[in-house]
């Protein structure tokens, strides 16, 4: 077996350790004896360098190289992603990402930026005065289909831990929200949701990175994404998780959260 990871454009889009959600996949499948090719898709590649990617990842950056990513996936990049993503292919985008992936986002200072439209959510942020969304963030995952498949890998309720720094507030649309937060503040520190969940792509503020601080959400990645190019079902060989499990339990102990230390 072989999976086909695409990393979107890693120079620009690696803000706070996202490039580990990358690493994080590639290893866990080579674990298992999965070959990776993890392609980095970069303004250097054509179009035609999207199109067999089986998952997708997509990191946070800044709004100068937002703006420089988004008129790089203009035309035939832009819409091959829009294609797989309705097809079901998997992904994992943080923070950066899903504002890309919206309708648009609106910086402090300067344009809008244009989204590719392909979440129902728009990004804005409230001015160079308003405070930072800075800190851990605690959230129960939601989104019904994941949710449920995850709960069915792990026999748990999906908590997942992770990092959070955005300026930005996203607002959903018809879109299923991620999650729901427990700790932190979420897509807009209003409404109480986390990040957005549209067929298998993940979208969401968490950094830490997030995947290693969650490897079952990784696996979750994997295993759909083996499944989507086989067309067929698949159970992966469990790994030994120990070492994140008991970072997981230091970090809930940390914040006060222990009650939610066996799960995901």
């Amino acid at each position: 077996m072989e999976l086909k990871i695409g990393w979107l454009y890693p120079k620009l889009m690696s803000t706070y350790g996202d490039r580990g959600n990358a690493i994080c996949l590639q290893q866990r499948a080579v674990w298992r004896g999965i070959a990776v090719n993890l392609i980095e898709l970069d303004r250097q590649v054509d179009a035609t360098a999207f199109e067999n990617i089986d998952i997708l990842v997509g990191g946070g950056a800044q709004d100068r190289q937002q703006e420089i990513v988004m008129r790089d996936l203009q035309g035939a990049k832009a819409e091959i992603i829009r294609q797989k993503i309705e097809a079901g292919m998997p992904g994992v985008f943080t923070c950066g990402s899903p504002q890309l992936l919206g309708h648009y986002y609106e910086p402090a200072l300067g344009k809008r930026i244009e989204g590719l439209g392909i979440l129902d959510l728009v990004s804005k942020h409230p001015g160079p005065e308003a405070s930072r969304c800075i800190g851990n963030v605690v959230f129960e995952v939601t989104a019904s289909k994941l949710a449920t498949e995850l709960k069915a890998m792990t026999g748990q309720t999906p908590i997942v831990i992770g990092f959070e720094n955005h300026g930005g507030r996203t607002y959903l649309g018809k879109t299923e929200a991620l999650g729901k937060v427990i700790k932190g503040y979420g897509n807009n520190g209003e409404d109480g949701t986390e990040g957005a969940f549209y067929h298998n792509a993940i979208a969401t503020y968490a950094h830490g990175p997030l995947l290693p601080k969650n490897p079952a959400i990784a696996d979750w990645l994997l295993q759909t994404a083996l499944m989507q190019k086989y067309q067929d079902k698949m159970t992966l060989r469990k790994l030994d998780d120990s070492l994140a499990l008991q970072a997981r339990q230091a970090m809930f102990n940390r914040l006060n959260l222990t009650s939610l230390a066996t799960t995901l």
